[in-house]
C-alpha cells in the first residue's frame, strides 16, 4: 500500500504530551503521542514508503524490533485513514 500523505485541511500542533490533529473539513480531532508526532513527521514529502518509515523509526529506536515498529505504524496509519486526516495515493 502506498503511504498516505496529510490532508492539506489537517492542523498538526504539538503539545507537551505529542500533538494534536484537528481536521477543519470534517472538526476531527485526533492526538498523538510522542511516537506518533515522529510517524506523523516521516509521511510524504519526508518518506514515500512504509519501508522508508520503519528504518526512519528503527535508527530512532533501535532496542524495538522491526516488526513492532510496522505493526505500529500500520495501525496508526489505519486509524489515520479511518478518521480522513490523510490521503491515499490512487493506484496509477
Amino acid at each position: 500500500m502506498a503511504l498516505p500523505r496529510p490532508r492539506t485541511t489537517v492542523v498538526f500542533r504539538e503539545v507537551p504530551e505529542g500533538a494534536i490533529l484537528f481536521c477543519t473539513e470534517t472538526e476531527t480531532y485526533f492526538s498523538l503521542n510522542p511516537l506518533g508526532v515522529r510517524i506523523w513527521q516521516l509521511l510524504p514529502p519526508t518518506s514515500s514508503s512504509e519501508d522508508e518509515v520503519v528504518a526512519s523509526l528503527s535508527k530512532a529506536f533501535p532496542e524495538v524490533d522491526q516488526d513492532t515498529i510496522a505493526s505500529d505504524l500500520r495501525q496508526l496509519l489505519d486509524d489515520l485513514v479511518a478518521n480522513g486526516l490523510v490521503e491515499v495515493p490512487q493506484a496509477a
